[in-house]
């Protein structure tokens, strides 16, 4: 049996929608999602808040190993109709439930001059948006500077988010998952390691 979604699928989508547009718009800020889910593991609630919203029988969907579970497959096939692919390069979302491990940005489609809204989003699952790893972000959206500690991320994370950002207008964006928060990091944020 297929694990429950969104007890009230309108009302629940229209507001974690509002949630990404809002995490999108103040890149580093976090965003709260009010209805709790319980999708299989180890998809976790904020991640497969995101799915239900933003995923559809158009979009294709690629998921890391640890995610390549039959109950996550047939939950994301249920409840959102999407694709899953094998390769990354063709995924509009690709979803990570393990951060460090995570493919180089090149893996995922960059988008191209043309259509640079063909790119990968990529969801992070995370279990910290207030602890760990030092990011200071500036650009579009943000006042001055922006401080965020988000656990765990890629060693290189900094490195590879400043290659991305040099893409734009091309590049992929970033979503932080908890269970209950996200923090969105769009291709044209800036961001340099805080902890140095």
């Amino acid at each position: 049996m297929v694990a429950a979604a969104f007890l009230n699928p309108v009302l629940a989508a229209q507001a974690t929608f509002r949630a990404v547009l809002d995490a999108t718009a103040r890149p580093g800020t976090i965003a709260q999602l009010d209805e709790p889910l319980q999708p299989p593991a180890p998809l976790i609630s904020g991640a497969a808040a995101i799915a239900l919203t933003l995923c559809d029988h158009d979009t294709p969907v690629w998921l890391d190993d640890g995610l390549r579970v039959q109950g996550v497959l047939d939950w994301l096939r249920f409840h959102t109709g999407a694709r899953i692919t094998d390769e990354p390069r063709t995924a509009a979302f690709a979803f990570v439930s393990a951060p460090r491990e995570m493919p180089q940005f090149e893996t995922f489609s960059l988008g191209t001059l043309e259509y640079p809204d063909r790119s990968t989003t990529i969801v992070l699952q995370v279990s910290q948006l207030n602890a760990g790893r030092c990011l200071l972000l500036s650009g579009p959206g943000i006042r001055s500077e922006q401080r965020l500690r988000v656990e765990p991320i890629p060693d290189d994370l900094p490195e590879r988010l400043a290659a991305n950002a040099g893409l734009f207008p091309r590049g992929v964006d970033l979503l932080f998952a908890t269970h209950a928060e996200i923090v969105a990091l769009p291709r044209s944020t800036r961001v340099v390691d805080g902890s140095v």
